[in-house]
């Protein structure tokens, strides 16, 4: 990291964990003193006393332009978040980070999805093992499999050519593809449909296959151990829909049998080659990817091959080097001018010294609908702990609740609640200079609303300014916007694969600053851990076995409280034969049960 003005003890892996900010820092009892003063300046107040404050307080990086100026910070309020992120070693970490070091403790993993995006002639290393010439080992074949199913000669069992890919996976296996394919859409082949498959709710895979011809539909599996069992469940639905869509359809003389049209309508993105082996998937169609990769920073690596399908290798490269434009500068712009750095340290000004929970992302682009749902995943899972890297209690506030909708929807669901409400939201607003639909007039209007609402909620309107409207003096109260409301506002020329790559490292990186700031590994989820656990029992209670649900009903289940027993023989009750569903899917069996298990 070139930041000249650190110039702090921390130079050894040791130190990784031994050293976090915290609130035992002198910068933190700092910055609680300085809420105490920032709280009670408005930013009308900070822009009058700085004319200059909207063309200063920005930063670049890429193609991306920052506007931070409508914070609730000043220069002091500033100096001391970055030298709280210099106390708790945030230089040190991102080199650890970037040199492959083993930075995920609690699995003694290196963390290193920056490698992803590495170019071809770099290096990087973890356990002395240089990783970037396999990640493109495996960008070529992605690449060989993207050509082929794009330029029809990937043909299915029956001779026709791919129409239809659907991509299995859940958490990061999902959420990374199918945000970006909505995100790309403009850049996709359109003779190509793309559909995404994820909830173990049979409603989602049958949706999904809906109006499909199993000849010509191609099925993507994500999982990296082969044992998720989500996956597992609706690859298996979907290993039947098609096989019997097949020897049914109107090429049944043509089906060869269940080897070969499972062997040439799905391949899996995967590290298990005896699991996918036993599934059917010719081993050869398997794409691997590591253990050094973390679900949720995966895109870039084969999670991300039915987006390469839609939008072609050479859009998809384009995506990967818009990855290393903001890699690159995190790791060497000072945090001054360090957009991930600034919009990590603002995150924990609102989160830890003015009480904010939430942070809304508002993307004004119809495109990045799905962007806060998988900013969500990145945010919440990353930093939303409770412990620290020494296995303690933490004794301050980490992750906030994340979430958001695009512009200008938002503004006719819950911007009411931003402008008025009692609580306090900081928004990051995100747009684009232009559009690629050619509809200039829309694209003004929509352009319009993401600078007002900004405007809007930063400067408000004064009950003095609503009176001289000569509006009734008993509806001036209502009619009166308090402002203050901070927000970001993140700009580029346009939105193309090089301009999405760069915003999702911004928010990697961003994330990855607060966790070190608030000492917790951002690269674990033991958290959702614990329900799938107790899902292997209930599962075969519900399912059957001898349980809770057999007991009588005015006695507890060992094992189960009151509330989750009754629960369970309310859902038996209700399983008779005449109250099933004449379509109902078989059952999960016991190899679900392991998965989940084993998950």
């Amino acid at each position: 990291m070139s930041d000249p003005d650190w110039a702090g003890p921390l130079g050894s892996a040791d130190s990784l964990v031994a050293m976090s900010a915290g609130s035992e820092a002198p910068e933190w009892t700092a910055l609680q003193e300085r809420a105490s003063i920032v709280a009670g300046r408005h930013l009308r107040e900070m822009f009058a006393s700085d004319p200059g404050r909207g063309t200063s307080m920005v930063a670049t990086a890429g193609d991306l332009y920052l506007d931070y100026s409508k914070n609730r910070v000043d220069a002091e309020t500033l100096r001391l978040l970055l030298a709280l992120a210099r106390r708790a070693g945030l230089a040190t970490r991102i080199e650890a980070m970037f040199s492959g070091e083993a930075i995920n403790v609690t699995e003694d993993r290196a963390v290193l999805h920056v490698a992803l995006r590495a170019p071809r002639d770099s290096s990087m290393s973890t356990g002395g093992i240089d990783v970037v010439p396999g990640v493109h080992r495996v960008l070529d074949r992605m690449a060989m499999l993207a050509d082929a199913v794009r330029s029809g000669s990937w043909l299915g069992c029956t001779g026709r050519r791919i129409r239809n890919v659907v991509n299995i996976g859940i958490g990061g296996s999902d959420l990374g593809p199918a945000m970006a394919y909505d995100a790309l859409a403009d850049f996709s082949d359109r003779d190509l449909s793309l559909r995404f498959v994820s909830n173990v709710d049979g409603a989602d895979i049958t949706e999904a296959t809906r109006a499909l011809d199993p000849a010509e539909t191609l099925f993507v599996v994500c999982s990296k151990t082969f044992t998720t069992t989500e996956t597992l469940v609706n690859a298996r639905t979907a290993r039947d829909w098609l096989l019997a869509g097949l020897a049914a359809g109107p090429d049944r003389a043509l089906f060869g049998g269940a080897r070969d049209a499972i062997a040439r309508h799905f391949v899996a993105v995967s590290t298990n080659a005896a699991d996918v082996t036993e599934f059917g998937i010719d081993p050869a169609n398997m794409f691997e990817f590591w253990d050094w990769v973390g679900g949720r920073y995966s895109l870039p690596s084969a999670i991300g091959l039915s987006l390469m399908i839609a939008i072609g290798p050479e859009a998809f490269r384009d995506m990967l080097a818009g990855y290393r434009l903001i890699d690159e500068h995190f790791r060497s712009a000072p945090f001054e001018a360090n957009l991930p750095v600034l919009l990590g340290v603002l995150g924990v000004w609102y989160r830890n010294f003015l009480g904010a929970q939430t942070t809304a992302i508002l993307p004004y682009s119809h495109y990045l609908a799905r962007l806060p749902a998988y900013l969500q995943q990145l945010d919440m899972e990353s930093n939303g702990k409770s412990v620290d890297m020494h296995g303690r209690t933490v004794n301050h506030a980490t992750g906030p609740v994340l979430w958001g909708q695009p512009g200008t929807n938002g503004q006719h669901a819950f911007f009411q609640l931003l402008h008025q409400g009692t609580i306090l939201v900081p928004v990051d607003f995100i747009g684009f200079a232009r559009a690629r639909h050619g509809l200039e007039s829309h694209h003004h209007l929509l352009s319009a609303n993401l600078f007002a609402q900004s405007e809007a909620l930063a400067f408000g309107r004064t009950a003095d300014e609503v009176a001289a409207s000569g509006l009734e003096p008993a509806l001036v109260a209502a009619r009166t916007f308090d402002g203050n409301r901070p927000s970001n506002t993140i700009v580029a020329d346009e939105l193309n694969p090089s301009v999405l790559g760069q915003l999702i490292a911004l928010y990697e990186h961003k994330i990855f600053v607060q966790g070190v700031i608030w000492g917790v590994n951002s690269f674990d989820q033991w958290g959702v851990e614990l329900g799938k656990v107790a899902a292997v029992r209930i599962l075969g209670e519900l399912q059957g076995d001898r349980s809770a649900a057999e007991e009588d009903a005015n006695q507890d289940s060992p094992g189960h409280d009151s509330s989750t027993a009754a629960l369970i023989r309310w859902y038996r009750s209700r399983q008779t034969s005449s109250a099933r569903p004449s379509s109902a899917r078989p059952q999960i069996g016991l190899t679900a049960r392991r998965n989940l298990s084993a998950t």
